[in-house]
């Protein structure tokens, strides 16, 4: 998901229930003595660590606050922390000591421990925030080096780039700090100064190389942005030469679908993110759009589909279920998730998707997939990969699962990093490799010369042609 996890909290329900007699406890007790009444402290308030995500939370009566911490020191992340507004979470007061954050937009929680005491380097007058380029620096590698999930997968020796804040100036800061991103070639590592105009993202240059593999001339893409035009040619190639012109879309225009002939089905997930109006209705509206597919899908009486998220750059996890679940059969374990922890990894936790809706399609299925297909997209083809009845024909994806962990460096910069590994049921991880097809004949380029010259589409081509078989 290119999606930024902020906390904030309910008042238990617990607590709701008891007030009226703590009121009356209250009162009674202070008549014996005086008639001052005490004032009563909510039980969230204090400070509470995450120890996978670097994340201290301190509640007050006043102003909440969030901070990052690592071994160099702690950043304020947001000073006026108001986690309603982020992505729709809750939290539970689980006891007296332990804090569940969740949302319905996340497949997991995140736990937060009571501090008995604010962390030190948080202190007023510990607070890094500053502009000072080595102090940055130390930051910035010391939030990969204490969070960051995939050095060696990835074959980064990281610690060897610790010395570089000795070069460190603040002419060159963000040309090292592109550098090292640049390393990692991670589609969910990120460097963005709003400020100065700053906007760093690790997997563009890798991204960008594939996507061009197979074009020439005036089609070479020079950076990313050009992707959306030629990615709108190649729709409207989609919905004019294969569906004849004679498809639905949904009023967001997150998802076309229609049908290539009497018995295959065409749907095109182009995101998983953005049908809802606010986080609050976000997968309220989408099932809302899924019935409405999935009755069309019904009523047409195909027996084949192709499903295509080879446009689809990402959103959340829970969408990418939801929709998963409309083609899955049975209820299983989909995949695996540990988080990263000091120099090991959370509890590995085990996920499982089972059907939704009053009708799942679970005949045959081509799943179109694409080096531009990413994380939540990368979830979805997770979870259906290996259904008996589906099919990869496509490219390879992007490689890049994990929902996105986002600190702060001392200046204001926000960074976002790996921190999670997914796996699929057998244990087995797709990151950098991505998830594509396992036979090399369904290996179909994305985007091609000769696809554009033509005004086809080889992936739906060579779709056709295995559904026909």
């Amino acid at each position: 998901m290119n999606s930024y996890i902020k906390i904030k909290t309910e008042i238990i329900k617990h607590f709701k229930k008891c007030f009226p007699i703590l009121i009356l406890l209250i009162f009674t007790a202070c008549q014996s003595d005086d008639d001052t009444l005490s004032p009563i402290v909510d039980p969230i308030n204090g400070f509470w660590l995450s120890a996978e995500k670097g994340y201290i939370l301190e509640f007050t009566d006043g102003k909440d606050i969030l901070y990052n911490i690592n071994t160099a020191g702690c950043s304020i992340q947001d000073d006026d922390f108001i986690p309603e507004e982020f992505f729709g979470l809750k939290l539970d007061l689980a006891s007296e000591n332990e804090l569940i954050a969740s949302t319905d937009l996340s497949d997991s929680e995140v736990k937060f421990t009571r501090l008995s005491n604010q962390n030190p380097n948080c202190l007023p007058d510990q607070i890094s925030a500053t502009e000072d380029p080595q102090v940055n620096f130390d930051h910035f590698w010391n939030i990969f080096n204490d969070h960051y999930a995939f050095f060696e997968t990835r074959d980064i020796n990281w610690s060897q780039y610790e010395s570089l804040r000795n070069q460190v100036t603040a002419d060159n800061f963000y040309d090292i700090l592109e550098g090292l991103a640049y390393l990692l070639e991670d589609g969910h590592v990120s460097v963005i100064d709003e400020e100065n105009g700053v906007q760093i993202e690790s997997g563009d240059p890798i991204l960008l190389e594939r996507l061009n593999t197979n074009l020439s001339g005036d089609l070479i893409m020079d950076n990313i942005d050009d992707f959306f035009d030629l990615g709108n040619e190649k729709l409207i190639t989609i919905v004019t030469d294969y569906l004849g012109g004679n498809f639905e879309i949904d009023e967001r225009e997150n998802i076309i679908w229609g049908l290539i002939n009497d018995d295959i089905g065409y749907i095109n997930v182009l995101t998983m993110t953005g049908y809802g109006t606010d986080f609050s209705d976000e997968l309220t509206t989408l099932n809302a759009v899924l019935d409405t597919i999935m009755d069309d899908l019904e009523a047409s009486g195909v027996s084949k589909l192709i499903l295509d998220i080879r446009f689809n750059d990402g959103g959340y996890d829970t969408a990418a279920l939801n929709i998963a679940s409309r083609f899955i059969d049975q209820e299983r374990i989909s995949y695996f998730k540990k988080a990263r922890l000091g120099d090991g990894f959370t509890e590995n936790k085990p996920f499982s998707v089972g059907p939704r809706g009053d009708f799942q399609f679970t005949g045959d299925i081509i799943l179109l997939t694409s080096p531009y297909s990413i994380s939540a997209a990368e979830l979805f083809a997770l979870c259906i990969k290996d259904l008996p009845y589906v099919t990869i024909v496509g490219e390879s994806t992007t490689g890049a699962f994990s929902t996105i962990l986002t600190h702060v460096l001392p200046n204001g910069a926000e960074v976002g990093l790996s921190n999670e590994i997914y796996t699929d049921a057998q244990g087995e991880v797709f990151e950098v490799i991505g998830i594509g097809p396992e036979n090399e004949e369904n290996r179909v380029p994305f985007l091609s010369t000769i696809d554009f010259e033509k005004e086809k589409d080889s992936g739906i081509e060579r779709a056709l042609e295995l559904l026909s078989n």
